[in-house]
């Protein structure tokens, strides 16, 4: 008895000085399921947005009613934030509180997020602003940004959903989103208005879950892809294009039908962050967890295959 009381101590021991040291693991985040992860880098830190899949085990339904939000200095350890921001923040939605991205400009930080429309059919894009990275973020426009009759390309209620944001080297702010057919739009100074038309985006397979980033003089713009999903992307010299299709950047993730990324450049390492349904028991298509593995890119530019791993990333330093 006394050995096993010894060797059951130990076992404690190692495991807190393990979680000391920032021992990395996929999913991050484990007492919540989290899913559309969009990841932001400002001053030093990396402020980590996700989705709340809130669906007991018997209901094969998304149940999501707010965001989350996390931060780390290492991406590893990641403290949570009280929640900044629900579907009941914009008086016009109704439900679901679906992909959405933050990004900064001007001292403020404007949330892109996918909802159903009150009064519209159909979803639609808001977007909320904030003073801080953490919120809380309030409804920047008091109406959607995008609603469902502003785009034709195909014939569904779901087309206008899955923002993503880029400020472009000259200050032009660019909002890409989409299912089925992916669309873009410039976005005013201000971030919270269109500036000029929605332009429809030929994109190889394109399903939804467009994410859009920039790297050595390369824009690039990746995708979920089929269904169940993988991960696709294409690349271009050209933000509006042409993109020109480059493959399978991640299988499909696990035993989640969906796959969601985000791509960030963070202490000189590039990182792929995405959701799978790997919590044990109870994880699923609409239970899902947000892990990060790194992403490495080829001396011509393209991407190299993600390696999903349980044991994700090492602290960065």
């Amino acid at each position: 008895m006394e050995s096993k009381t010894l060797s059951f101590i130990w076992l404690i021991l190692i495991l807190n000085l393990f979680c000391a040291v920032g021992l990395a693991a996929n999913p991050v985040v484990t007492h919540k399921y989290t899913a559309d992860p969009a990841a932001m880098v400002y001053d030093g830190m990396v402020y980590l947005y996700t989705g709340h899949d809130e669906a007991p085990k018997n209901l094969h339904t998304y149940r999501m009613n707010e965001w989350l939000c996390f931060s780390s200095g290492d991406m590893v350890n990641w403290t949570e934030h009280p929640v900044p921001l629900s579907v009941k923040d914009f008086s016009w939605a109704k439900k679901d509180a679906w992909a959405a991205q933050v990004i900064h400009r001007n001292g403020k930080f404007y949330w892109y997020v996918t909802v159903e429309h009150k009064t519209i059919p159909g979803k639609s894009i808001g977007v909320a602003v904030s003073d801080s990275p953490t919120g809380p973020f309030k409804d920047a426009r008091g109406s959607a940004l995008i609603t469902n009759d502003m785009t034709a390309a195909v014939k569904i209620s779901w087309d206008d959903l899955d923002p993503t944001v880029l400020i472009d080297d000259d200050g032009q702010a660019y909002l890409f989103w989409g299912n089925r057919q992916c669309y873009y739009a410039k976005l005013k100074e201000d971030m919270i208005n269109l500036d000029g038309p929605i332009h429809a985006v030929d994109l190889t397979r394109f399903e939804e879950a467009p994410w859009l980033h920039k790297h050595g003089g390369w824009y690039y713009l990746s995708y979920a892809s089929g269904f169940p999903e993988k991960t696709a992307y294409a690349m271009s010299k050209s933000v509006t294009g042409p993109w020109e299709y480059k493959g399978i950047l991640n299988e499909v993730a696990g035993n989640s039908n969906t796959n969601h990324q985000s791509i960030i450049e963070y202490k000189g390492k590039n990182y792929f962050i995405y959701h799978n349904g790997s919590i044990p028991r109870d994880g699923g298509s609409y239970r899902r967890s947000v892990c990060i593995d790194y992403l490495y890119y080829n001396p011509d530019g393209t991407i190299k295959r993600i390696i999903m791993t349980s044991e994700g990333v090492k602290p960065a330093k």
